[in-house]
């Protein structure tokens, strides 16, 4: 049974990571025969979103605490986590991809990738093992593989499409429901909710995703 890692950036789709894509992720990969590990940087939140209001808080939150409501409490610090205990890696998406995972929601293609995140992405690519990347989380997977020449969707948003481009990616669009391979990394992305517009149309392209991330392990 394959194990994937799953990278959480927090819990909610402002400042964290999407529950509806990351739920998704979790059950199509058990739907699918895999087993799955999920894991979170232990670092503090860039800042906290009231999803009521959409107004930021005073609170500070931790985002491997955060990411724990979506584990259920089973989840390890990404620190602790080789490219070698885990034979596929997937990021579901959410403002925290590109808050804190990286911070390129704030400056774009100047981005700069959390440390640990970027060492588990590069030890994954020298290992040969795959990658699934969910809505706006190939922005950091670009940059953590910036040289490599990525080839991603983030679906049809041609300005966020134009900096991942100056990272050194190669963009296609793509529908909700598909999904992008690149073989020579073994990277696979989907758009999600970076078009949606609901769980629905999301769940067909993450499904397809994780099938894709699991057909490659096995390559």
């Amino acid at each position: 049974m394959p194990l994937v890692g799953v990278l959480l950036s927090g819990c909610g789709v402002f400042d964290g990571s999407e529950i509806h894509e990351a739920v998704l992720t979790l059950y199509f990969l058990k739907r699918y025969g895999a087993d799955y590990l999920c894991m979170a940087p232990n670092i503090e939140q860039y800042h906290v979103i009231n999803h009521l209001t959409q107004q930021e808080t005073n609170e500070k939150r931790n985002v491997l605490v955060e990411s724990a409501r979506i584990a259920r409490g089973e989840i390890r610090d990404i620190k602790d986590v080789k490219a070698e205990d885990i034979d596929a890696l997937i990021l579901p998406g959410g403002f925290g991809a590109a808050k804190n995972l990286s911070d390129f929601a704030f400056k774009g293609d100047r981005a700069r990738v959390q440390p640990e995140v970027e060492r588990l992405l590069k030890e994954m690519v020298n290992h040969k093992k795959p990658i699934g990347a969910i809505c706006i989380a190939p922005a950091t997977v670009t940059k953590a593989l910036e040289g490599m020449a990525p080839e991603i969707t983030i679906g049809q948003d041609i300005q966020t499409a134009s900096l991942l481009e100056k990272m050194g990616a190669k963009h296609h669009f793509c529908r909700v429901d598909e999904v992008w391979v690149d073989l020579k990394l073994k990277l696979v992305t989907t758009p999600a909710y970076m078009l949606g517009p609901s769980i629905l149309d999301v769940a067909q392209g993450i499904e397809r995703l994780v099938r894709e991330v699991l057909a490659l392990t096995r390559l």
